[in-house]
Order: C-alpha cells, then structure tokens, then sequence
C-alpha cells in the first residue's frame, strides 16, 4: 500500500499530464483558428506545448510574471505572443507571423477565460 506522499506524487503527476494534453488541444486549436500560425504534425504540436509550457514556467520563475494573455493587461498579452513567436523559431514544424503570435496570444487569452480552472497556456 502506498503512502500518502506517494499517492500525492501520482496524483500530481497526473494533473501535470492533463494540463499538459489540454494545453496541447488548446494550441491545435489555436492554430486551426489563427491566421499566421501553423503546426505541422502532431509531433510538432506537442513539442510545441511543451516549449510554450516551459518557456512561460522559467520566465515565470525568473521574474515572478505570470505570462497569460489577459492575467497580466498588456504585458501579459506582449509576453504571450513573445513565447508563441519564440516557439515558432525553436520548435521545426511550427510557423508563426509576428500578427500570427499576436492573435494567437488573443485566442489563447479567450479560450482561458471560457475553460473554468487554471489557465491552460
């Protein structure tokens, strides 16, 4: 039997791996909605959401700024759209516009304040 450290761990493992997913399914969406911004395969998509997850936790922990689109006004809507064009440039199989991360950081902004919970992207 498992203690409970044990069944918080797996528990918190768990919720990482659905953020994650959904953040994925955000981002196809995103895409699908955005002139400006495409994603190639699957593969490309969840690179991608794992960049933008990253990209936001360190800036985030580097500066103590949460980068959502409509969490922080306009900053967070600048950093947003500066981590969709940054995963653009690193991630093969992603393009993006400089207004293609610009509305995409506006969808994503749209898309969190419709899904209850904790931002998604």
């Amino acid at each position: 039997m498992g203690s409970r450290s044990d069944v918080k761990e797996r528990k918190s493992l768990w919720h990482l791996v659905i953020g994650f997913l959904v953040s994925a399914v955000v981002l196809a969406i995103t895409a699908f909605l955005t002139p400006g911004l495409a994603i190639s395969s699957v593969w490309a998509l969840l690179i991608a959401a794992a960049v933008i997850g990253i990209l936001d936790y360190l800036i985030e922990r580097v500066t103590g700024f949460d980068a959502s689109p409509f969490g922080r006004g306009i900053l967070g809507f600048v950093i947003s759209a500066a981590i969709i064009y940054l995963t653009g440039v690193i991630v093969p199989g992603v393009t993006v516009t400089f207004w293609g991360a610009i509305i995409a950081s506006l969808v994503i902004g749209i898309i969190n304040m419709i899904i209850p919970g904790k931002r998604v992207i």
